[in-house]
């Protein structure tokens, strides 16, 4: 049996398991336990505590059993758990998406999320050009990269958005060689913005998503909509992006919410 800790960040739920235990296949354990649980994914994390400040090598897995380069809210859940390992504040990161600083105050983590990419060719998608507000699947669609690759439809009311019928269709939009998350945000007061995402790996909507949160600061600025500091609402609490200097840091609360064991090889259905 494998021991995990589980953490949410405005909303979005996370095993984590401490990676010196073995898991001979992290796909299906990964399977195995947002299915059982409910989660978005599970955070393998190798600590390494010899640094100052420490180190945890960060590897998200995804419910359909691939990896992400980087996951905001995830990387403050992960913060969050080493500082509870070493008594640190500040924690360093190695994620797919490079070595990202977290600071930890109490329940309120702040991580770096690098500079977002529009470019063709880091986001990525099939363009010579970056992608601004091109017309797909019926929505004006930006692209970036925030650690992993985002489109951002800017709409009156996200309310009003019929994510699960409408997401589908841009996430896997032919412009999109790798896919990507689809993020929803409306106007929600000064520099401020309401989120929903539908996540790639999770196929489908979740209470929050930081890459995300950060997507729509990105493009909003770029857009002219709002200043260096923004505040970001998805459905799961709230969240704020500072761009200053280019590069985007993402702040918010996290939550311990218990701790479990999950089966290391869990069995394979397989369907008749």
């Amino acid at each position: 049996m494998i021991p995990y800790d589980r953490y949410h960040g405005t909303g979005n739920d996370f095993a984590i398991v401490d990676a010196t235990n073995h898991v001979p296949d992290r796909g299906a354990f990964a399977q195995a336990v947002c299915a059982r649980l409910g989660v978005d994914g599970v955070l393998f994390l190798a600590l390494e505590t010899r640094y100052t400040p420490p180190r945890a090598v960060m590897t998200l897995v995804q419910p359909d059993g691939s990896t992400a380069d980087m996951c905001g809210n995830g990387a403050r859940c992960a913060a969050r758990w080493v500082a509870e390992q070493t008594g640190a504040d500040a924690v360093m990161l190695d994620t797919q998406a490079g070595t990202r600083r977290a600071d930890v105050d109490g329940e309120t983590v702040t991580v770096e999320m690098g500079a977002p990419e529009f470019d063709p060719g880091a986001v990525p998608v099939v363009s010579d050009d970056p992608m601004e507000r091109d017309e797909l699947a019926g929505y004006e669609v930006t692209a970036v990269n925030t650690g992993v690759p985002h489109a951002v439809v800017f709409v009156d009311d996200v309310d009003d958005v019929d994510i699960d019928a409408d997401a589908p269709d841009i996430r896997h939009h032919e412009a999109f060689p790798d896919g990507a998350n689809v993020t929803f945000a409306s106007p929600d007061g000064e520099d401020g913005f309401r989120q929903r995402t539908f996540e790639r790996g999770v196929e489908g909507e979740t209470q929050s998503c930081g890459t995300g949160a950060v997507a729509i600061a990105a493009v909003a600025h770029r857009e002219g909509r709002c200043g260096e500091q923004v505040s970001v609402r998805p459905p799961g609490g709230e969240l704020h992006v500072d761009l200053s200097g280019g590069r985007a840091t993402l702040r918010g609360p996290t939550e311990h919410e218990g701790e479990g064991e999950a089966e290391a090889e869990p069995v394979r259905r397989v369907d008749a």
